[in-house]
């Protein structure tokens, strides 16, 4: 039998190599440390792109590149929840069956669609490159099927597609077209007071991108010579801020490399104001800054008190943080002290101390705009692990503090059981305290509440939403 000749084979595409994009490579590694290690885009974002920069060739990051890449890092954490619900109505399988990469890719593409002036186009193209290059071609497959259908609506249009309507479930339906989980939400809302318009405006407001806020300390560098920096303008409230526009670089100024100034949020710098200012009776020479770590307040705390004459004890429970606050006053040009110690069980004799301060461990929730991936990975039950240590720094904080003297009493969380409750409680075994009405110590500063304590605002004030309680023990 003579042998069947064969037929030609149909010519088929090419294989091509996938194009590497270093800008969305290591927006996805970003995003992929902050899933995996429960890292913070904010610790984990600098080193990536400084070592971008510091490349040679065509993967060396310019300005463009190095803010492309944090947007899409910091667009996508703070979208997260709402792009999952959108992701949920495009896939056919439940999402925690989708691979973390796989999600983190599509959570990307999502972002650039939805979130971006990026075109549809080229969302896509990117997004499936992207994945061709970090995951495979095949499941770059799945990635193009995906976001074709997200491509078909805008935002508005998928909001109104997945998110349950305001009047049947008003706190689901803000919880998906703001992307707070639903606890969250409810927290906000009980803190705030009711109305939907002031929660809106608040969860609207911990989605935008904060401004760099720079602090001139005191004796050390002025708010003018702050201002002289390209892109500064002056703080809203604090007579040491300077906020740096879109695109001002921290590290290109000479005071932040000397250490006479120090990147911090305005509602902090409003803090350690209202307790340096709050009137005491009797002597003013002793300070102590209870829970110190990283340092940013001790540092303006121990230039106000150096301005009186005053001495500081900044105390951090743990080694590596008082390293960190050690830095942060290295330089300072009055009298003070770091130490590591915990403030529960402290070293120093009761009543040493003319002003406290105790800005205790948080849930962190009025740092959403900062740590937008925080949201995520708080729980409820969060707050019943932090209760006992918040008490239990406020006891030792008013055993420390001198009769006449004054406490206060902080937390970056408006939540209710981490502020008013914790002072509630405590105050129930300290009968000779009284409150001291904190809102005249911040004059020009508005929407301050009924007082006597303080909630700042990332909606009213531009800054985090700082908690501060005032206590002066009385006998």
């Amino acid at each position: 039998m003579s042998e069947q000749p064969r037929r030609p084979r149909k010519p088929g595409k090419p294989y091509r190599r996938p194009q590497k994009d270093p800008v969305r490579i290591l927006a996805f590694e970003a995003l992929r440390a902050v899933d995996e290690r429960d890292a913070y885009a904010n610790l984990v974002l600098p080193p990536l792109l400084r070592r971008a920069r510091e490349k040679e060739g065509p993967e060396k990051f310019d300005a463009r590149d190095a803010a492309l890449a944090t947007e899409l890092v910091y667009g996508t954490l703070r979208r997260q929840g709402t792009y999952d619900a959108i992701i949920a109505a495009c896939v056919d399988r439940p999402l925690r069956e989708v691979d973390p990469p796989v999600l983190d890719v599509l959570s990307l593409g999502a972002h650039q669609l939805l979130g971006t002036r990026i075109p549809t186009h080229a969302a896509v193209s990117a997004s499936v490159e992207l994945a061709r290059v970090v995951l495979g071609d095949g499941r770059a497959k799945f990635v193009n099927a995906v976001l074709r259908k997200v491509a078909q609506d805008d935002l508005d249009g998928w909001l109104a597609r997945v998110a349950p309507p305001y009047d049947e479930d008003p706190e689901d339906h803000l919880a998906v077209v703001h992307a707070h989980p639903r606890w969250v939400v409810s927290a906000l809302w009980d803190s705030l007071g009711g109305g939907r318009a002031g929660i809106e405006d608040l969860l609207a407001a911990d989605n935008e991108r904060p401004e760099v806020t720079l602090v001139a300390r005191p004796g050390r560098a002025t708010r003018d010579e702050l201002l002289g920096e390209e892109a500064a303008v002056p703080g809203r409230w604090s007579p040491y801020a300077v906020r740096l526009s879109e695109g001002g670089e921290p590290g290109a100024v000479e005071a932040v490399r000397e250490n006479r100034a120090g990147v911090q949020d305005e509602g902090s710098q409003l803090v350690a104001l209202a307790l340096a200012n709050a009137p005491l009776d009797g002597p003013d020479r002793r300070w102590l800054d209870g829970c110190a770590g990283p340092g940013g307040k001790a540092a303006l705390l121990g230039a106000l008190a150096a301005e009186r004459g005053a001495f500081l004890l900044a105390s951090e429970k743990q080694p590596h943080r008082a390293g960190l606050v050690a830095r942060a006053l290295d330089g300072n040009p009055g009298p003070y002290q770091v130490i590591a110690a915990d403030g529960t069980r402290p070293p120093w004799r009761p009543g040493s101390f003319d002003r406290v301060l105790v800005d205790v461990p948080c849930t962190g929730l009025g740092a959403l705009r900062r740590r937008p991936e925080a949201r995520w990975r708080r729980r409820p039950e969060d707050l019943d692990g932090f209760a006992p240590l918040q008490r239990g720094l406020l006891r030792s904080a008013l055993e420390a503090v001198r009769v006449g003297g004054v406490v206060g009493y902080a937390t970056c969380s408006p939540h209710l059981a981490e502020t008013r409750a914790v002072v509630a409680d405590v105050l129930k075994q300290f009968p000779d305290t009284e409150l001291v009405d904190a809102r005249p110590l911040l004059p020009g500063v508005p929407d301050l509440g009924e007082g006597p304590d303080i909630q700042l605002w990332p909606h009213l004030h531009g800054t985090d939403a700082m908690y501060l309680s005032l206590i002066r023990r009385t006998a």
